[in-house]
């Protein structure tokens, strides 16, 4: 055997198991197995781990919007006309956010925080100065002390003194900082002398500059990585106290900042949020890139919100069986003191058309107003989020206080919210060289079998060439003779002796003798 013959034989065998090494390899997800096991050991909430860090202190700035609905016709909505708002903002400002007090507990299984934000102002993302700019909206320490009033004639009137004399009327009009931040209302402070508890101080972010919700324990993922991030209790409670069945206090899902790596575009995602006071779910929705990320859109459905009579299983967030409100809103009532605060998405997008028509001025949109998660399905990391919802309250006609005997039942908005992240380039590096190894590492096999595939290419023309080689050579075999010179002329025939015999069975012999140069 030739030394070709062998180079061609051990091409063959190595083309061979290349092939069958690879191939196997690709059915049985072997690499793509373990790599994904990495993953999950990897992806957990521990001292060390690859999230631990940016899980504590995220490094992608966030951003929060204000927009507030500011009453152009209050006059005559007081007379029963349709109320017209215009929307005013935003007013943004650069949300931190850290975890505090954090603790590993029960063997790092579960860890402890308290998910602490504070939020500085930026003029140059704002249309104007909070601290003079006037909004003219719901008095809602009114209607709040109002509510609470409704149910006895004495109280009531009591409460309709207080408001004559203090000029407080079911509208106001504050700065845009004293609603946020919070003003002293003379009537919360009227109501404070006789109840202590009562606080005097109203803001829709009063008290939450600076300061936490709570302590959260979420399980860190050690167990099972579908757990990662998810919360097990708030404030020392695994189930809320709001609502009117098991299913609606539940606390399903991470608070919104973690999420399991290895998504897949048909599980729902559950997230627990303090300012709902609920649970809530997303949907998948499409396939998107950030920052050339691959990511899944995850969205809240229409069911989330949805009316009793549309979804069943939302029949535990009525209040009472009489205040069950349409779809689209969330009255929120139960941890908000007993204010009539109700919760929806921006200009009431996804709700019932009848709560968009009922106010001049709305206009929902599904791209300023849906509310999305942008999670990269490998890791599970946020690489973009738009969380958008809308404080709304609910005017009606309140026994006992004659100034709201024109009003009709209204669901009025009072501010919007668009809290903003994308991931920042850093980070971003940091996912794309994760994502390269994994992808890389996954598809190993194919890399084999793209080399085998190579050597079998290899293996075919060697095999080709040595084909044609042989070829040549009985070519070359068969047609000698041709060139060869001819020894016709140098044979001479001639009888054996000069009488030629006769064989009568053989015929006659002739012999060949070597022709002579008659010269020599």
């Amino acid at each position: 055997m030739t030394r070709r013959s062998c180079a061609i034989y051990a091409v063959g065998i190595i083309c061979a198991h290349l092939l069958i090494v690879g191939i196997g390899l690709v059915v049985a997800q072997v690499f793509r197995t373990l790599m994904h096991n990495r993953l999950k050991k990897e992806i957990v909430l521990v001292e060390g781990s690859r999230v631990f860090g940016s899980w504590k202190s995220p490094p992608p700035p966030v951003y929060m919007e204000y927009f507030f609905f500011n009453m152009t016709n209050m006059k005559e909505f007081l007379k029963g006309a349709k109320p017209e708002v215009n929307q005013v903002g935003p007013y943004t400002y650069r949300e931190y956010r850290y975890k505090d007090n954090v603790s590993m507990l029960a063997n790092e299984s579960k860890v402890s925080a308290y998910n602490t934000k504070s939020f500085v102002f930026m003029r140059e993302r704002s249309v104007g100065d909070p601290a003079v700019d006037n909004i003219t909206t719901v008095n809602i320490p009114a209607w709040a002390v109002m509510e609470q009033a409704k149910g006895s004639f004495w109280r009531a009137s009591m409460v309709s003194i207080w408001m004559n004399t203090l000029n407080s009327g079911l509208f106001t009009t504050r700065t845009v900082d004293e609603l946020l931040w919070g003003y002293e209302d003379p009537l919360l402070a009227r109501v404070a002398a006789t109840k202590p508890d009562v606080e005097k101080i109203f803001g829709l972010m009063y008290k939450k500059n600076g300061t936490n919700d709570g302590e959260f324990i979420y399980h860190t993922g050690v167990q099972n990585y579908l757990d990662y991030g998810r919360v097990e209790t708030w404030k020392g409670q695994s189930q809320l106290t709001f609502w009117t069945s098991n299913q609606s206090n539940a606390i399903n899902g991470s608070d919104g900042s973690a999420f399991h790596p290895l998504l897949e575009k048909n599980e729902r995602i559950y997230i627990f949020t303090p300012d709902l006071c609920r649970s809530i779910y997303m949907e998948f929705e499409k396939d998107v890139e950030v920052k050339g990320i691959p990511a899944y859109r995850f969205t809240p459905p229409r069911s989330v919100l949805a009316s009793k009579e549309e979804n069943p299983a939302n029949k535990g967030f009525c209040v009472t069986p009489k205040e069950c409100l349409g779809t689209g809103l969330l009255k929120v009532s139960p941890c908000r003191k007993g204010a009539p605060v109700v919760a929806s998405f921006p200009h009431f997008y996804l709700a019932d058309d009848k709560y968009v028509s009922a106010i001049e001025g709305m206009s929902p949109e599904r791209t300023h107003h849906q509310t999305f998660l942008d999670l990269n399905p490998t890791t599970g990391v946020i690489v973009r989020a738009n969380k958008r919802a809308q404080i709304n309250v609910l005017i009606s006609r309140l026994s006992g206080f004659p100034n709201t005997r024109n009003l009709n039942d209204t669901i009025f908005p009072v501010m919007f919210i668009n809290e903003s992240v994308v991931i920042d380039d850093a980070s971003a590096a940091r996912v794309h060289k994760l994502l390269l190894i994994v992808t890389l590492v996954s598809n190993f096999p194919l890399i084999i079998v793209a080399l085998g595939t190579i050597m079998l290419a290899v293996f075919i023309i060697l095999l080709v060439r040595a084909r044609k080689q042989k070829n040549e050579v009985k070519r070359i075999v068969f047609t000698k003779p041709l060139y060869a010179s001819s020894t016709e002329d140098d044979t001479s025939y001639s009888p054996v002796s000069d009488k030629e015999k006769e064989d009568p069975q053989n015929g006659t012999y002739i012999g060949l003798t070597p022709k002579v140069d008659p010269q020599a």
